[in-house]
């Protein structure tokens, strides 16, 4: 992968009007991951859940009239240890029977060093609160440079699940839980 630092694509966008609007990408979910992990006393607890939707717009140029809305699919996730992925969907955690998705929504894309800052709204439990996720962006293997067609965007953070609720057996697991997306997506021509 080769990654994409704001300067280089103020470059390839400077030579290049055609990208001079939001463009349109859908996700590869074969090749898409949402990571996570917390703490497990003194062992780490870590899994991933699929990606049902997403709907992304990249604004190259004007970063911020970028839009990133995703949905994930909660009785989908699988976690290192089998008896914590049952935990965690059950009604003490995530309670996948009455709330089968988590959804994030961005309200704001800005640049920040060699990546963006994506703040945004993310709703578990049918509770919704602001979270911060740090994206960077490549280029796929095997493209050009200047191709933006296909890209991974990996993005990173954090969120507290007692703040929306979750928490079941909080003597043993941790309330933060980080976040290591991988997500790899395709123009829409």
């Amino acid at each position: 992968m080769y990654i994409l630092p704001p300067l280089l694509f103020a470059i390839a966008l400077a030579a290049s009007p055609v990208l001079a609007s939001p463009m349109a990408y859908a996700l590869q979910p074969e090749a898409s991951t949402v990571g996570f992990e917390t703490d497990f006393g003194p062992d780490k607890i870590t899994g991933r859940m699929p990606v049902t939707q997403a709907d992304l717009s990249l604004d190259f140029q004007h970063v911020a009239a970028s839009t990133i809305a995703v949905t994930l699919d909660v009785a989908g996730a699988e976690a290192s240890f089998p008896f914590a992925a049952q935990a965690m969907k059950g009604p003490k955690v995530l309670d996948s029977g009455d709330f089968p998705t988590i959804t994030f929504q961005s309200t704001s894309v800005k640049t920040d060093g060699d990546g963006a800052a994506v703040q945004g709204n993310i709703t578990i439990r049918g509770v919704t609160k602001p979270a911060l996720l740090h994206a960077v962006i490549y280029r796929q293997a095997g493209t050009v440079a200047g191709d933006l067609s296909l890209l991974t965007i990996r993005l990173t953070g954090s969120v507290k699940r007692s703040a929306f609720g979750a928490t079941g057996w909080a003597d043993a697991v941790g309330d933060e839980v980080r976040l290591d997306i991988t997500a790899r997506i395709q123009r829409v021509e």
